[in-house]
């Protein structure tokens, strides 16, 4: 068992972002009665959720967890943006001026912050922090270098006790975030065998060797995977569309839980709920299908069992 030395205790984890149609961040914020009512649809089958910003929504989470007294524990990100311009960005979006750049630079600082401040403000809550997402892949739009993302957690280390992270694809570990390993608590690795265009048969082992090839990398450090999962609906952006549907996205998720419970490997599942938000605006847009409830909430096949209170 890989993780023993993990700074929490192993349970069921996934991916929340609540936005409904509508909704989304940086706009419209889903209300206190909405994430009450997807924390309930979530609460006897998983343990631990991610969030991926520290924004308005995320304090409501905090808010609901605390006064409906739910057992969940979070792990807490700031989403920081661009402060390096990525000219290799596939879909043309990581290019910026020098002043958007100093000025996205002074809002990482100050989503830092306010991590550190909910952090010392839910500490029976918030299990771990982490100081971003997929910030330093090659095909990022919101690229930050490596030596900005160690100071940021530094400075998280220095005013947080939860432990500290970062999360990004497993490539990036292997070699341009070496220098961050030593300063992180534990290592959070990304892995999509479905966007690698890997099919339902070697998914798996995929993943595994995704996760492996990290872990035995750095074998004193914990290694936690924060995003895994399968979508169901494909328009042709980057996935192919035979190879996603509700079958084959329970299968997948069947077979990494009996590995991740067997391995006790705290694996985060992307993502609790569809968002609609997400991507261009084509209705089949893989981006708004990653999860195991579609936008309405009613269950897709591989939860359709599950003990909805």
């Amino acid at each position: 068992m890989r993780n023993l030395n993990m700074p929490f205790t192993y349970g069921r984890a996934i991916c929340y972002s609540g936005f409904r149609e509508g909704q989304q961040p940086g706009g419209i914020c889903p209300s206190y009665e909405q994430i009450k009512e997807d924390l309930l649809i979530l609460h006897n089958e998983w343990q631990y959720l991610r969030l991926y910003d520290c924004d308005q929504h995320a304090e409501t989470v905090l808010e609901v967890i605390k006064n409906e007294k739910l057992d969940f524990k979070v792990m807490l990100g700031a989403y920081i943006i661009a402060e390096m311009n990525n000219f290799g960005c596939p879909w043309g979006g990581g290019t910026y001026s020098e002043e958007q750049l100093k000025a996205n630079r002074n809002y990482n600082l100050t989503r830092i912050k306010k991590l550190i401040k909910l952090a010392n403000q839910y500490p029976d809550i918030i299990c771990s922090l982490s100081t971003g997402n997929e910030a330093c892949v090659d095909w990022t739009d919101h690229y930050v270098p490596v030596e900005h993302v160690i100071e940021y957690v530094k400075m998280i280390k220095k005013s947080a006790s939860q432990p500290v992270t970062f999360c990004e694809n497993y490539v990036p570990w292997l070699n341009k975030l070496k220098p961050l390993v030593e300063e992180v608590d534990f290592i959070s690795v990304h892995t999509y065998p479905v966007w690698e265009y890997k099919h339902i048969h070697e998914a798996l082992e995929y993943t595994k060797d995704n996760y492996n090839v990290v872990a035995h990398m750095y074998p004193e450090k914990p290694v936690v995977i924060t995003e895994a999962g399968w979508a169901t609906n494909s328009n042709g952006r980057g996935i192919q569309p035979h190879n996603v549907n509700e079958e084959l996205q329970k299968v997948y998720y069947n077979d990494l839980m009996e590995w991740t419970d067997k391995e006790q490997i705290l694996c985060f599942v992307f993502e609790a709920f569809d968002e609609t938000w997400k991507g261009s605006a084509h209705p089949l847009e893989p981006e708004k299908h990653w999860g195991l409830f579609k936008m309405d909430r009613t269950p897709k096949l591989v939860v359709e069992n599950i003990n909805i209170v």
